[in-house]
């Protein structure tokens, strides 16, 4: 039985970081995404590339079987061992200058609990406010979510997910492999073991390959809406990840233009939405 309100106790609880934002993280970045001249505005940097900096340095010894670090410090102690990062909400303030010293804030704002078709479900709420200057530069309302262990080692078919509600008026077609994800595990510091150990991935937590993180699915979605609004100011963004993607599976990214904004979507094999997500520009 889940003890929520002890996790509950967490609520409130923050630690703070610092980094620079050099450009070497971001060329590595313009490669991943293959950019020999990646459309991001001169001399600042693009949505989501936050990511990339304020990597974690727990100890080896401070890592659970899964590769992440272990619960109970910044994190609450979750008593289940899948843990997904599940969706995001950000608002742009100011632009972040390459070279700038950076100041990031995380304090968990919420922990919840649901029941899902497998077992109980775990929400954790992370507010991360990004500043330089003496300035907020961003905020970040980042959605974890904790789920039971699979019910076999063996792959169970994924549930039928909802198809897209429209047809997109841009795509770009994506489809992952071992080394991309392997680089974007390196670039962001995840050790998590779905995205590079597969026999981990299938095994363990029943997977029927290598999972493609949720982070470089919005940054990928991202990437398409900055490769056609020009030098539109993004606002802001919202994705949420609807059903996990895999490691040699095609994937469609999609965009349809909407007031001020877009409304973006990745397509997977089965044609169901994969990831869905919105971009708010500066009027």
């Amino acid at each position: 039985m889940l003890n929520v309100a002890a996790l509950q106790e967490w609520v409130g609880r923050s630690e703070s970081d610092d980094d620079v934002a050099s450009p070497k993280p971001l060329m590595r970045l313009a490669a991943l995404l293959d950019h020999s001249h990646p459309p991001w505005r001169p001399g600042e940097l693009p949505p989501l590339a936050h990511w990339i900096y304020f990597a974690p340095v727990h100890l080896q010894s401070e890592l659970d079987p899964d590769g992440h670090a272990r619960r109970g410090g910044f994190l609450p102690p979750v008593p289940l061992p899948r843990r997904m990062w599940v969706g995001s909400r950000l608002e742009f303030s100011h632009p972040i200058e390459i070279g700038a010293s950076m100041e990031r804030r995380s304090t968990i704002a919420g922990v919840t609990q649901k029941s899902g078709r497998r077992g109980p479900l775990v929400f954790v709420h992370i507010r991360h406010e990004i500043g330089h200057g003496g300035r907020t530069a961003l905020i970040e309302d980042q959605q974890l979510v904790y789920r039971s262990a699979a019910a076999t080692r063996t792959h169970a078919p994924q549930p039928a997910g909802r198809r897209p509600s429209r047809i997109a008026e841009t795509t770009r077609a994506f489809l992952p492999d071992a080394v991309q994800l392997f680089r974007f595990s390196a670039l962001t510091f995840n050790s998590h073991r779905i995205h590079y150990d597969r026999d981990y991935a299938r095994q363990v937590e029943g997977y029927p390959g290598l999972v493609v993180q949720g982070p470089l699915m919005a940054t990928l979605l991202m990437d398409l809406c900055l490769r056609h609004c020009g030098q539109r100011t993004v606002r802001s963004f919202e994705f949420r990840a609807e059903q996990p993607v895999f490691d040699g599976a095609p994937v469609e990214l999609c965009l349809c233009a909407a007031e001020a904004g877009a409304e973006l979507w990745a397509v997977d094999a089965a044609g169901a939405v994969a990831m869905s997500a919105t971009v708010g520009y500066a009027v």
